[in-house]
């Protein structure tokens, strides 16, 4: 949750998301209707 927050926020990036955590932080951002910052 904390990756998908700082996405949101424009703080982080998706590609800067570890591997291990980027399908959870993808599934987190689609639930919040951003899949626009999924790359």
């Amino acid at each position: 949750m904390l990756f998908a927050t700082q996405i949101i926020e424009g703080r982080w990036t998706f590609e800067r998301v570890p591997s291990i955590w980027q399908e959870d932080v993808r599934t987190l951002l689609k639930a919040e209707n951003r899949d626009d910052l999924i790359k």
